[in-house]
């Protein structure tokens, strides 16, 4: 097979339609504009100048259509906005917008190839052109993969400029004075004379207006809020508990739902007794729903215990009901036939390992839930062939296109209006509580249903992070590394997640690999192997998807090979790195950290890279030893995206990654006993960190890199290797596997 035919898509990305849709369609259909869809049913005084700039007379709005989880996405975008309409941040309104085919994600593309994010060669860089046409003709409109940032810098910056130069051109018209002599500022266009126009008061005129699309974006020296401190625009809400959520979303005569699905994920329901139920005060109804039985009542309470009460006969899962059998589907899967890519396969492996001492080793990391504090809930009204929905969700047009399925409308009469998430980690890339929700509604026409997950519902109905193994071998000489083979098992993420929205993933996973394939480390005899395992339980994309398991596998499979060779840690890393900007951000950690300086006493530390969307990151984890078990102590982290657009959000992004990731290696995760989830709530999935065992962080972030990118996800995977190399620095201890504390006690 070519190259061109391995087109591996980044996961939740793209299905075979995608590339069929871009050869089919051709550039034409690719140049055609998608439409403005806020610019229906405008009054005469309405200006929606482009699909993210709306302007009235009561004032300015500006369209942030990637998903707010908590991760500044609206701030961000509207700022970029902002830089170039000229408006002030603290006197604009934001919207998430329509669903759209208009706000498809552009910075998707980037992960779509089989090629590794430093190489910018031509055909690299052709085949990301080539595949943001599929991206585009779907109407990929998908907040995730660290995207919000790479997507949104020049495209919205644009659209600030489009708005502004048409705003400027209708204070032309009005006043007589040519455009060129006209300025903007504050959200006013300027007069030579130095009188102001408000923008609002040009809304009328700039309807009438052909937008104005030939124009340039300001150099960086004259930028007023990229790279400078923000503050977030939901910040006074946020602080102040104003803020509204999905789970907040209230309606007249509005009931309220929850529901009960078979705990063996996938299996079916045999059968059911709802009469105790039925009989409980406040219920209302009791329907089913795909795969399970819903309660309705007058509030959630109530629904919640209604539910509960229902007798249930559940058919078996269709996995291995122990974890022993998924462990095993895990090892079984290290053979020739079960090969679904080898895009890393440089000199000779088998070659340079014939004859000589080989380290092995073997890594597993855990299936883990995405557990986001806001419970997850919809709430959807069917009423006379219209539908609408309250929810935050990252898949807007996914959304959309099921419901109206369910409901058995047309797509445009599905109304989605997405709501402010309160934590994500990728289950909002899931839209089963919208579907089901759907359903209720469907049987209950005219009334707003407002479906929320119990804790322990949505535990055992997550779709959780992938559980993985490695297998690695390699060999040193003359004190440096000489060869490393490592081979990665797990099932396909993408095949899960992708089904369920009947998109089918054809060729090779790159989540399967990712975060290990692609490093740019330049050891002579370097092969990295993906595996795909069979369909175990369903899993999703969780914060750093394939990476989050394979930057551990990589990183610490390479320090315990860099120790057999008697190297320093980082110095040998700094070797072996063929990427100017990732021995960059080696080199910072190092310096931050104090690298080579003598630890105190019964201090370890470790240090790890993983280079994920793009982002290369390296961090060094300091722990004590203190006889009664594991301290943290200090976490140095560096990372270069190219530009940093808000200082004071990338350094939260960098220190909530990095404590993430130090909290899921410690203390989290998913195990199956009867085909069952066997952690239903916090208090059996910690779900990170506590207060009293988070340590101290420092970040430095570097733009020295070509593109630029975003810092979601980027410091989760170098978090748990360098914890583990960390460990070792200070016990002696190999940490193979996660959760750590299955091996070490941490205080």
């Amino acid at each position: 097979m070519s190259r061109l035919g391995k087109i591996a898509r980044r996961t939740f990305l793209v299905g075979s339609a995608a590339v069929a849709g871009g050869v089919a369609f051709g550039y034409v259909m690719y140049r055609r504009d998608p439409g403005n869809p806020i610019a229906e049913g405008l009054g005469a005084t309405e200006a929606a100048i482009t699909p993210y700039v709306l302007v009235t007379g009561g004032g300015v709005t500006l369209i942030t259509p990637r998903a707010d989880k908590g991760q500044g996405a609206i701030s961000v975008q509207a700022a970029l906005l902002a830089e170039e309409l000229d408006v002030e941040l603290d006197r604009i309104a934001t919207d998430f917008g329509p669903p759209s085919a208009a706000y498809y994600n552009t910075a998707l593309a980037e992960e779509a190839v089989p090629f590794r994010a430093t190489n910018h060669g031509a055909m690299a860089e052709t085949l990301r052109d080539v595949m943001d046409v599929p991206m585009k003709l779907l109407g990929m409109q998908i907040t995730g993969g660290s995207t919000t940032v790479p997507d949104a810098f020049d495209k919205l910056r644009r659209a600030g400029a489009v708005a502004r130069e048409t705003l400027k051109a209708a204070a032309a018209r009005e006043t007589g004075v040519a455009a060129d002599r006209l300025g903007t500022e504050a959200g006013a266009v300027l007069l030579p004379d130095g009188r102001q126009i408000p923008y609002t008061d040009l809304a009328a005129t700039a309807a009438q207006v052909e937008p104005v699309t030939d124009v340039a974006l300001r150099p960086p020296d004259n930028w007023r809020y990229i790279g400078k401190p923000m503050q977030r625009v939901d910040i006074v809400a946020k602080s102040t508990g104003r803020q509204d959520y999905g789970i907040d979303h209230a309606a007249d005569g509005m009931l309220h739902a929850a529901v009960r699905t078979n705990p063996r994920r996938g299996g079916a329901m045999i059968g059911y007794d709802a009469s105790a139920a039925e009989a409980m005060r406040g219920v209302k109804q009791v329907v089913p729903v795909s795969g399970g039985v819903a309660v309705v009542a007058d509030n959630t309470w109530r629904a919640f215990k209604a539910v509960e009460a229902i007798e249930v006969d559940w058919g078996p899962a269709p996995y291995p009901p122990e974890m022993e059998g998924h462990w095993q589907a895990l090892a079984d899967s290290f053979t020739g036939d079960r090969v679904d890519s080898r895009f890393r396969d440089t000199g000779d492996v088998a070659a340079a390992q014939q004859g000589a001492e080989v380290i092995a080793a073997e890594f597993r990391a855990p299936y883990l839930a995405h557990a986001p504090l806001e419970p997850v809930n919809a709430t959807v009204r069917v009423a006379e062939g219209r539908v609408d929905v309250w929810t935050g969700t990252q898949i807007p047009r996914f959304v959309q296109a099921n419901v109206a399925g369910i409901a058995g409308v047309d797509r445009a009469q599905v109304h989605v209006h997405v709501a402010m998430i309160g934590g994500s980690f990728g289950h909002r890339l899931e839209d089963m509580v919208v579907r089901q929700a759907t359903e209720i509604a469907v049987q209950m026409p005219g009334t707003p249903v407002k479906l929320t997950l119990s804790r322990e519902e949505d535990t055992a109905q997550d779709f959780p992070r992938q559980i993985a193994m490695a297998r690695g071998r390699g060999t040193v000489k003359d004190g440096h590394v000489a060869s490393l083979d490592l081979g990665i098992a797990m099932p396909s993420v993408m095949a899960s997640q992708m089904g369920r929205q009947d998109q089918p993933v054809p060729g090779p996973d790159l989540q399967i690999i990712a975060g290990a394939w692609d490093q740019p480390f330049a050891i002579p005899d370097y092969r990295v192997t993906g595996y795909r395992a069979p369909e175990l339980a369903p899993i999703s994309s969780w914060r750093s998807v394939g990476a989050s398991s394979n930057g551990f596998f990589h990183d610490a499979f390479l320090d315990e090979l860099i120790h057999a060779a008697g190297a320093d840690p980082l110095e040998e890393r700094l070797r072996l790195c063929d990427h100017a900007p990732s021995r960059g951000v080696l080199e910072a950690v190092g310096e931050m950290s104090g690298w080579g300086s003598p630890p105190g006493p019964g201090q370890g530390r470790g240090v790890a890279f993983v280079l994920s969307f793009g982002v290369p990151c390296a961090e060094v984890v300091e722990v004590t030893d203190t006889g009664g078990g594991i301290r943290l102590d200090r976490v140095w982290v560096a990372a270069d995206v190219g530009r940093i657009v808000d200082p004071v959000n990338f350094e939260a992004q960098m220190t909530g990654g990095a404590i993430f990731g130090l909290g899921h290696a410690i203390n989290c995760e998913i195990t199956y006993s009867g085909g069952q989830a066997e952690q239903r709530n916090f208090d059996s999935y910690p779900g990170g960190l506590r207060l009293y065992q988070v340590p101290r962080v420092e970040v430095r972030g570097l733009e020295t890199a070509a593109k630029i990118r975003g810092i979601g996800e980027p410091p989760v995977p170098p978090a748990a290797p360098a914890l583990a190399n960390a460990i070792f620095a200070a016990t002696g201890q190999r940490l193979r596997e996660m959760p750590f504390n299955r091996h070490v006690t941490f205080i």
